[in-house]
């Protein structure tokens, strides 16, 4: 009993050493790109040393694949979760791109997109994670389309999977581009993405102003 409580410290250390090193990372990332990407500078920001990076590290591609891995754990903890609470296709994917932007207002949210265009064109591994996240994403919103149209609550259009693409595309550039700027980071959002899906706009005090 009293040697499993030095290992659950020591485990509890790991865990916490891990948790700031993958959000020093993502920032940097964010801001850097993976080519820019110093090991030193990533140790500084979350207050250890670089010794402390290669320990649970073995390579700078680790350490982008377990941020990309980091980074979509909690995006699918603060918001798609939201997709599985709704029962109807439109507010699933209007909850999805509301959820998206809070998601945004947080620093690291650009890494991802950041990394996608730094691999675009290239066999990498980095760039393979990246593009498996976004193709499950895009496989979910084509879905959601597709019942959306078949129950009638989304108007006929160009194909599901295309529509999808142009979903997540807007989500997450109008999230990116007015990160932090709330409300209004939602309010454009919801007005892009029903323009994507064909719905009609919804009336805002905004608007009425």
């Amino acid at each position: 009993m009293t040697e499993a409580k030095p290992r659950r410290r020591q485990a509890d250390r790991r865990a916490r050493t891990r948790s700031a090193l993958l959000e020093a990372a993502a920032r940097q990332l964010s801001t850097h790109g993976f080519a820019n990407l110093a090991l030193e500078r990533v140790a500084r920001e979350a207050g250890y040393t670089r010794g402390a990076v290669y320990h649970l590290f073995a390579s700078k591609e680790e350490l982008a694949l377990a941020v990309v891995e980091w980074v979509r754990r909690t995006w699918e903890a603060e918001v798609g979760h939201l997709v599985a609470g709704e029962a109807d296709p439109v507010d699933a994917l209007m909850a999805l791109a509301r959820g998206h932007a809070v998601f945004c207002r947080r620093d690291v949210a650009r890494v991802l997109l950041t990394l996608r265009v730094e691999f675009a064109g290239q066999d990498h591994p980095v760039g393979r994670a990246i593009a498996g996240i976004i193709d499950r994403l895009d496989a979910t919103c084509a879905g959601l389309i597709a019942a959306g149209r078949t129950d009638g609550t989304i108007p006929p259009g160009p194909p599901p999977e295309q529509t999808a693409a142009a979903y997540t595309a807007i989500v997450e550039a109008v999230g990116i581009e007015l990160a932090g700027q709330a409300p209004h980071d939602i309010e454009l959002i919801d007005r892009a993405v029903r323009g994507v899906l064909g719905l009609p706009p919804v009336s805002t005090v905004t608007d009425q102003q």
